[in-house]
């Protein structure tokens, strides 16, 4: 099925813009996410877990747009959304309310209201008659997908799709599904912690390494536009285990706190745990084998507890030792100086190398009124307002920030 109306070829140079201009939606960490808003014609994917909050922030999404918007309500009954709305003050007359699962009614809806703004809640549970498949089967989320594809192209409407998610994190239903919109978000964090993330994993108007911050509270989802403050608001200085870790989340540089938590082993010859939360249990596997060959620290006879802070998911390796430096600061309970970060990526052969983007992520922590920086002895660095301690191994980072005699 053509997704937009055929057009003879033109040359590139006499092409315009036309209405292709971000739209801005009303809530900051959406458009920064988005590279200003959202696009007339475009089709949105937001997938997430259950729960997670995709209806809550789509809601507030449209108690905010400036003009008529038609919420479709696959999922929930009329009377249930319009709680949800109450509680988040999105009550407001050019919100339109349609509870219904078939798709030509829903396009004979949109026919009828005429609005600038489509959310349908969600794709996996709408079908249409005319397909000979269960809602929810590959045939129905393809077909009513491209269908509502060509209904945005055709009218020239932006329109949000939410998108339920497998057990391991990935859009359910086919993959033409990611394939035939134009925006596919993920809407990410942990459900017994108030933190939300919003990254894009495809957009065609814009950048995909933006993050968006919210705070999940009892009136609806807040943007954080300083998160660093938020993840670490709670953090106690002077504790053995913690050091903070300058990250960078896309083009974003958030200060997250590494704790670890180290036990001598309950039995012999039982192998000692070793459990991540928010980092990836392989690679803090490999680090404690770096530790253990290449700064000579024992870790083999002892459980290994690490966490990132606050339900963030540290991916990248520039936090890597930090990590390190948490582990050592738990086993000989020595901590870290209060105003110090640490960044830098780890080898297996215990160098310590270079981070990307090492000037912003230092920026930010003197913005956050730290005082001291480890880092890789080759990193390119000006005047970043921080006193730098540069090295070049895991074994000298120890030294450096816990002293001689702690291993």
């Amino acid at each position: 099925m053509p997704t937009g109306p055929s057009s003879p070829a033109t040359p590139i140079s006499e092409v315009t813009e036309g209405g292709a201009r971000p739209c801005p939606t009303g809530i900051a960490e959406i458009d920064r996410v988005l590279g200003g808003g959202v696009v007339p014609g475009s089709v949105t994917l937001l997938g997430g877990e259950p729960g997670i909050g995709k209806s809550t922030l789509l809601l507030q999404l449209l108690a905010r747009w400036p003009a008529r918007t038609l919420y479709v309500s696959a999922e929930e009954s009329a009377q249930q959304v319009r709680l949800r709305a109450e509680r988040l003050d999105a009550v407001r007359p050019d919100l339109w309310l349609l509870a219904e699962t078939s798709l030509p009614t829903i396009v004979a809806a949109i026919d009828e209201v005429q609005p600038t703004l489509v959310v349908v809640d969600s794709i996996q549970t709408i079908a249409d008659p005319a397909v000979p498949s269960a809602p929810g089967s590959v045939a129905q989320v393809r077909a009513c997908a491209q269908r509502l594809v060509a209904e945005a192209k055709r009218r020239d409407l932006p329109v949000m799709l939410v998108g339920h998610v497998t057990k391991d994190g990935g859009l359910a239903g086919p993959r033409a599904l990611e394939h035939v919109v134009d925006t596919v978000l993920a809407f990410e964090g942990d459900r017994h912690h108030a933190l939300r993330l919003l990254r894009a994993a495809k957009h065609r108007f814009g950048a995909t390494d933006e993050l968006g911050v919210f705070e999940m509270r009892g009136d609806g989802l807040v943007g954080v536009p300083d998160a660093s403050s938020l993840f670490l608001a709670d953090r106690r200085a002077g504790v053995a285990g913690s050091a903070v870790v300058p990250t960078l989340d896309g083009q974003r540089p958030l200060l997250v706190e590494v704790q670890a938590l180290t036990n001598p082993t309950a039995a012999s010859g039982v192998p000692p745990r070793r459990s991540a939360q928010g980092i990836d249990g392989g690679r803090l596997a490999l680090l404690l084998a770096v530790l253990e060959r290449r700064a000579r620290v024992a870790t083999g006879n002892v459980e290994v507890f690490a966490s990132a802070v606050g339900g963030v998911r540290l991916t990248e390796p520039g936090a890597d030792l930090a990590l390190c430096l948490a582990v050592v600061s738990a086993l000989a309970d020595v901590p870290l100086a209060a105003g110090l970060v640490v960044v830098g990526e780890v080898g297996l052969a215990g160098e310590v190398r270079q981070a990307a983007h090492i000037g912003r992520r230092l920026a930010e922590a003197a913005r956050m009124g730290f005082t001291q920086a480890l880092v890789p002895a080759n990193s390119p660095l000006g005047d970043c307002g921080l006193e730098l301690v540069r090295v070049g191994s895991v074994p000298e980072a120890l030294v450096a920030a816990l002293g001689d005699g702690v291993r």
